[in-house]
């Protein structure tokens, strides 16, 4: 007697097993899908209307009030930006009108320990010597990351987008309005640390 010849009876009460194939029942799914006739991207649906007045499909969604937020940051950052712009261009006038020369300027490393010569000519603003106004008017954060490259031929610094406000959003605490720091540094004339 072989394996096929020792399975079980069937019996009709029992239920069917499932390796066993039979007609398709009424819940397995349909052998291909159609895409629906109407479908399209949901950033350009208006949302479900509210109970009791009718869709209106395919109206665009205007913008989100996040989206509406950040560009009104980026447009007050943009104008502030300008802003201290003129200050700063003021300032370089000021400055040659006094007879200040600019001088070099050296950029820290981000722990303080090292210091790298940079391209750049300029006033410091704070004592610390952690920025600077440029002799092209730009404003400099003087701070860069150590750098074995630059002990030897000097650190790249860009330009920063002047805040009116110096440390404002630094989370050390020191902050001090960028006029008040070029007022300061136009009254101790040559002598500056």
């Amino acid at each position: 007697m072989d394996a096929d010849d020792r399975a079980a009876p069937h019996r009709p009460d029992a239920p069917s097993r499932p390796d066993t194939l039979g007609p398709p029942n009424a819940l397995s799914p349909p052998d291909t899908l159609s895409p629906p006739d109407t479908l399209s991207p949901p950033d350009t649906l208006s949302p479900p209307s509210a109970p009791g007045r009718p869709d209106t499909p395919g109206r665009p969604i205007g913008p989100t009030p996040a989206a509406g937020h950040a560009a009104a940051l980026e447009a007050g950052r943009a104008a502030e930006a300008r802003e201290a712009g003129d200050l700063l261009a003021a300032f370089v006038r000021r400055a040659a009108d006094r007879g200040l020369v600019p001088g070099p300027l050296r950029a820290a490393s981000f722990d303080g320990r090292t210091t790298y010569r940079t391209t750049l000519r300029g006033w410091y603003l704070k004592k610390n010597r952690s920025v600077a106004v440029g002799a092209d008017g730009n404003y400099y954060v003087l701070t860069v990351p150590s750098s074995l490259r630059a002990r030897f031929s000097g650190a790249d610094v860009p330009p920063s987008s002047p805040r009116l406000v110096v440390g404002a959003g630094g989370g050390d605490g020191e902050t001090i309005p960028l006029a008040l720091l070029l007022e300061r540094r136009l009254e101790a004339g040559a002598v500056w640390p």
